[in-house]
């Protein structure tokens, strides 16, 4: 199939932006950064029938949200967000369900020189492996080492890259000598638009708290408020005879809690510990390799001519 030509490509590349925002009530807005192409496809991969991945240029975007601001005018608490490697992630199913499918798709990165660091990365107190040559990685980075053997040993975790801070040479270096790989890329949810709300992610958890603070059930608090219930009424049936069916374990558990103890493994009949003491060790003979074999049969080989030679010379001896 051959490719559109930009003239007929970027007409239909905006009737595609404004028709997914109308057929969509809800969207991420997803940074892509550090994700490869094989990971992209591996991730609209599992998307497929439940979500729908637009990447762009954040001019284009832009330029067609606001060409649908008179249908919309919600769509303009969009246009802040378009700014670094970026895309949207349209769907009508659960949001919980497609932000546990994104977080799944992550994959495990090395370090590079340059990078800014989502997470801490420690490095835990461990046998490195390389020899005494490499003791200018942690020196540099001020880690406490010594030789151990003829390897480096790290006496004590240590983090030489915290939150947020830029990857140096040495750190990178350092990190892939030792073979840790403490990022995981992906796309990562920044914004949510949810039928013209839009909100971060770390905003569910701030309400959720606030919720559950006041008494006031919500979304996010209900399933945390019903567990909170939960153990109240627990704990209410456990102090006083009134039960129900959920309860009767948690009690019967109380009354007698040897009856819930792992069965101790079964020991071995005597007959048998004494056949494994008595029973000799077998002793494997070392294989000899095939150039020892070769100098055995030369010195038999040397051997026996020595004493053709002797025989020989003995004999013309008794004839004369």
């Amino acid at each position: 199939m051959p490719r559109e030509n930009r003239a007929t490509w970027k007409p239909n590349h905006f009737l595609k932006i404004v028709q997914l925002l109308d057929d969509y009530p809800k969207c991420f807005v997803v940074g892509a950064d550090y994700v490869g192409s094989r990971q992209m496809q591996q991730i609209l991969m599992s998307l497929r029938g439940k979500a729908v991945v637009l990447m762009g240029k954040n001019a284009m975007m832009r330029k067609a949200l606001r060409g649908h601001l008179e249908n919309s005018p919600a769509l303009e608490k969009l246009l802040p967000c378009f700014w670094g490697n970026v895309g949207f992630a349209f769907t009508k199913e659960d949001l919980t369900e497609i932000t546990d499918m994104l977080l799944a798709s992550k994959v495990p990165a090395a370090t590079h020189a340059g990078a800014i660091t989502p997470c801490e990365v420690t490095v835990p107190a461990q046998n490195t492996g390389p020899g005494p040559e490499k003791t200018s990685f942690s020196h540099t980075l001020g880690i406490t080492t010594k030789i151990f053997r003829g390897t480096i040993e790290v006496l004590s975790d240590v983090q030489p890259i915290k939150t947020g801070d830029k990857v140096g040479a040495s750190e990178a270096k350092l990190l892939t000598m030792l073979n840790i790989s403490p990022f995981s890329f992906g796309l990562v949810i920044q914004q949510v638009f949810d039928n013209g709300s839009i909100y971060s992610p770390e905003c569910v958890g701030d309400i959720a708290s606030v919720c559950l603070q006041i008494g006031y059930p919500t979304v996010a608090s209900v399933p945390h408020s019903i567990l909170i219930g939960y153990k109240g009424v627990l704990a209410l049936s456990v102090e006083t005879d009134d039960t129900f069916p959920l309860a009767e374990k948690v009690k019967a558990f109380l009354a007698d809690p040897s009856a819930f103890v792992a069965a101790p493994p079964v020991p071995l009949p005597p007959w048998l510990l004494l056949l494994l003491l008595v029973q000799p060790q077998l002793r494997l003979k070392p294989r000899k390799s095939r150039r020892s074999r070769m100098r055995i049969w030369d010195l038999v080989s040397l051997t026996n001519h020595q004493k053709a030679t002797n025989l020989a010379s003995f004999i013309c001896k008794t004839k004369k």
